[in-house]
């Protein structure tokens, strides 16, 4: 599926322009990904960026949020009339405008690529970021869970739909970054086994699009349960949390033995970015790569393994950002040799 160390990254960008990002990703990602812009535009958020759709839905871009507005069955009703007639709800250019500038630079590339990425919030990090009238998130409305998952699914089958016109395969990425917070004290409702049921039905969705699924989560995560969903690639923060993953070592000898491949966010994207060069981030990963090897083979590793930055770079300065993919660029390139 991959070539070993290939490179790719997590979806944000700090530029204003698209084209500019675009360019970037072009240049230095073997597997490009079109990107979020932030610093563009609240609506480029990762929240707000797919909320498009969702019933009642109100997006306040003066005072930065979303929310939903009293529910009527009508809403409702429409909703589920249009995801059974096939509707895809597809994210507009006013809250993407990296995701139309990257498809019209492949269009005028004219190549077919191997693979692209997309990515979307994952459905957990989205129904606990997202409130009704009574101050509760959506997750904690059984039916409105249901909504939201079938509109994360959507917009990533939209996204499959599209790219497909450019590359052999389709690889999303389903964005968690509130795994990291699950049963802490503001989450205690949230059940290990339906994060777990969210989670799998969504890289079903992906699979049975034709894509391959991915699960970024930036910090610690019960990556066991996360090798359950049957995803095929973890993406994990390499620089800051592999002890964290190294717990599930025999978790992940099984994973890679079924043919799920590891991501190394390696190449940090916090405050680190100004203290690293490229022989500092091949001895953290040489290093981290021999400790797995106790128990899994090194072969299996290498074979198994893919590059990108540990996170999205969209709350960095523009020249910091391209540091993170000129190393990103670097490393690979260095360790393949």
């Amino acid at each position: 599926m991959f070539n070993s160390f290939e490179t790719t990254g997590i979806g944000s960008l700090p530029f204003l322009s698209p084209e500019e990002a675009v360019a970037l990703v072009l240049e230095h990602c073997d597997i490009p990904f079109w990107p979020q812009l932030p610093k563009a535009s609240f609506r480029e958020l990762m929240v707000p960026q797919y909320s498009e759709g969702l019933p009642s839905v109100v997006i306040d871009s003066e005072a930065e949020k979303v929310y939903l507005e009293e529910l009527s069955q009508q809403s409702l009703n429409r909703f589920y009339e249009a995801v059974s007639d096939g509707h895809l709800f597809p994210i507009s250019r006013e809250f993407a405008r990296g995701f139309y500038a990257f498809e019209e630079a492949l269009q005028k590339r004219g190549e077919k690529y191997r693979i692209l990425k997309g990515q979307i919030t994952g459905p957990l990090t989205f129904t606990l970021s997202i409130k009704l009238s009574d101050n509760r998130y959506i997750y904690f409305d059984e039916e409105l869970r249901e909504v939201a998952l079938m509109l994360l699914q959507k917009k990533a089958q939209w996204q499959i739909e599209r790219l497909s016109q450019y590359a052999d395969k389709v690889l999303i990425f389903i964005d968690e970054p509130i795994l990291t917070a699950i049963g802490s004290s503001s989450y205690l409702g949230v059940e290990p086994s339906e994060a777990e049921r969210l989670l799998t039905e969504t890289v079903q969705a992906i699979k049975q699009s034709g894509g391959i699924s991915g699960i970024h989560s930036c910090g610690k995560a019960e990556w066991g349960m996360l090798m359950k969903t049957g995803v095929d690639v973890l993406n994990f923060d390499a620089y800051d949390y592999f002890d964290n993953l190294s717990i599930y070592t025999d978790d992940l000898k099984e994973f890679f033995q079924r043919g799920g491949y590891l991501a190394w966010g390696i190449v940090p994207t916090t405050e680190a970015i100004n203290d690293v060069d490229l022989e500092k981030l091949k001895k953290i990963l040489s290093e981290e790569i021999d400790k797995l090897t106790s128990t899994i083979s090194e072969d299996l590793i290498i074979s198994h393994s893919i590059l990108t930055p540990s996170c999205g770079a969209g709350s960095r300065t523009e020249e910091e950002a391209r540091k993170v993919f000129q190393l990103l660029k670097a490393l690979s390139e260095e360790i393949r040799k």
